[in-house]
């Protein structure tokens, strides 16, 4: 065997992945906010790259003279006449319009109209703004001045704690505790730990601690829900041994385990259907009503409208789709200057990426509504008459229909909506798993499965149905399903099991 050295020529096919094809693949599966913030950052570090705005309204041109004298826009004098003209009103004039004397309009203050001369002519100046009872220099405040900040759970706790104490340790005690409070107003830090962290006492973290749980609102800075109740019933003077004994149980509560209730508080069942109902009057979350964070609304991605001729319309929403110009007249002026080498290079790169930036866009947009119309026409029966028609469909299906790959579906329908006449819903909701039908009917798709399970249990009267019945159900209705995938999608739904249904029942016709 010899070792040799040689050239050798070979022709091979490889997938290289270069940068510009990882940012288009890293653009398809962005979020709409996640892509308009992407395309803000390139903006401002791309001068080649511009923000395409819509077209304003047309500005207004100046009107032009028809024929000699004559206005176009009305049959008023001519705009150097009407100019000219005086406009300050004589006092039989003004008289004559109000239909009285100015004695009896004007009283004997500044705004009175004052003579300017022997004749009646009249000057209308208005008095100055500090004679009116206050002055804004000419100008009105702005819109934003007169509004207010909405006042946020710890900055109303810690305004409390500022006047409950004047101890700087405990001020510094309540500040770390009310820190640790969360939106819903349950206190997120063991007491031991918040007292290793700031080196004090622990009798002096469990009683500041006891000192916050008195603010308002009632039942803030509890550890857990039965310590939330109690703090609130403590408040309300109804925290008596029997209350006491039935939130230390939350679990039975939760279970509707009224015997085992009833034998720990030991009252009858008209006096535990009472406790039950204060129960229920409480707030679990006593920091919801200073809730700062603003409400995100789900913008779609795509529409979908009723044709008139019953087809569908798929459209992109323009509004959700950034759209940026390359700015070529501006290129060519700088590049005209440019003379180092580095110069020419960033400008070359920029420009390379901006063309490819808009490209990369226009693809997204494309492939967006290519999947999405396939999603619409695989779900034709769900728009028309709703979930209990949807189909079973996968990423191959529509990745087949199309001629994409499935990773690219995939990348497509990740963080995507679609706006419908029922609802904005995800682009990924429209993908479920197929359930077989009974005796060689089609398969159903899991979505309508659970929905047809709710109607079921919302529909019970009198008897409840457990697992097993409906099982029975959807199998006459040509569903084949196991019991343990009913209880999965029961309590997806958090539907109670049969038992606590039929003790909430129970205890429903008891009241």
């Amino acid at each position: 065997m010899s070792l040799l050295q040689r050239l050798e020529m070979r022709q091979g096919q490889a997938l290289v992945m270069t940068p510009q094809l990882l940012q288009a693949i890293k653009l398809l599966q962005l979020s709409q906010l996640d892509l308009t913030a992407y395309v803000d950052a390139e903006l401002e570090r791309n001068p080649l790259l511009e923000r395409a705005e819509g077209e304003g309204a047309p500005e207004r041109e100046a009107p032009e003279a028809s024929g000699e004298g004559e206005y176009e826009g009305g049959d008023g004098p001519e705009p150097e006449a009407w100019l000219a003209s005086d406009m300050t009103p004589s006092r039989s004039e003004i008289e004559s319009d109000l239909d009285t004397r100015l004695d009896n309009v004007f009283a004997d203050e500044n705004p009175v109209p004052r003579e300017t001369g022997a004749g009646d002519t009249l000057s209308l100046t208005p008095a100055p703004y500090g004679n009116a009872g206050g002055s804004f220099d000419g100008d009105l405040p702005d819109f934003e001045s007169t509004l207010t900040a909405e006042t946020s759970l710890r900055e109303h706790l810690a305004a409390q704690l500022d006047l409950a104490t004047q101890s700087p340790s405990d001020r510094l005690i309540g500040s770390f505790l009310i820190d640790a409070v969360d939106d819903a107003g349950y206190l997120r830090e063991e007491i031991d730990g918040v007292a290793e962290r700031l080196g004090a006492p622990l009798d002096d973290v469990a009683r500041v601690l006891k000192l916050v749980q008195t603010f308002d609102p009632p039942g803030v800075a509890a550890r857990d829900l039965a310590e939330c109740l109690a703090i609130q019933l403590r408040e309300q003077d109804r925290f008596d041994p029997a209350m006491r004994a039935l939130v230390s149980r939350l679990d039975l509560v939760a279970k509707r385990d009224f015997p085992a209730l009833r034998r720990l508080c030991g009252v009858d069942d008209e006096d535990l259907v009472e406790m039950l109902a204060e129960i229920r009057r409480l707030d679990p979350k006593p920091g919801r009503a200073f809730g700062t964070h603003a409400v995100e609304v789900l913008v779609p991605d795509v529409f979908v409208r009723a044709a008139p001729d019953g087809s569908w319309l798929v459209e992109l929403n323009a509004e959700a789709l950034p759209r940026v110009l390359v700015n070529q007249s501006y290129y060519a002026r700088v590049s005209k200057g440019a003379v180092a080498d580095g110069d020419k290079a960033f400008l070359s790169e920029c420009l390379q990426t901006a063309n490819w930036l808009t490209r990369s866009l226009e693809q997204r947009a494309r492939t967006i509504l290519k999947v999405a119309t396939e999603i619409v026409r695989q779900q034709d029966a769900f728009f028309l008459h709703g979930v209990s028609h949807l189909r079973p469909l996968n990423l191959k299906t529509v990745a087949e229909a199309i001629g994409m790959h499935e990773s690219t579906v995939s990348r497509v329908t990740s963080n995507k909506s679609i706006g419908t006449s029922r609802g904005t819903l995800e682009m990924k909701y429209f993908f479920t798993a197929a359930i077989p039908g009974a005796a060689g009917a089609a398969a159903h798709s899991s979505e309508a499965v659970r929905h047809r399970i709710k109607q079921l249990v919302d529909a019970e009267a009198a008897d409840v149905l457990s697992d097993d019945a409906l099982v029975q159900r959807l199998r006459d209705e040509g569903v084949d399903i196991a019991r343990r995938t009913v209880a999965k999608y029961r309590e997806s739904l958090r539907i109670p099991s049969s038992i606590d249904r039929r003790r909430a029942k129970m205890a429903t016709a008891a009241r």
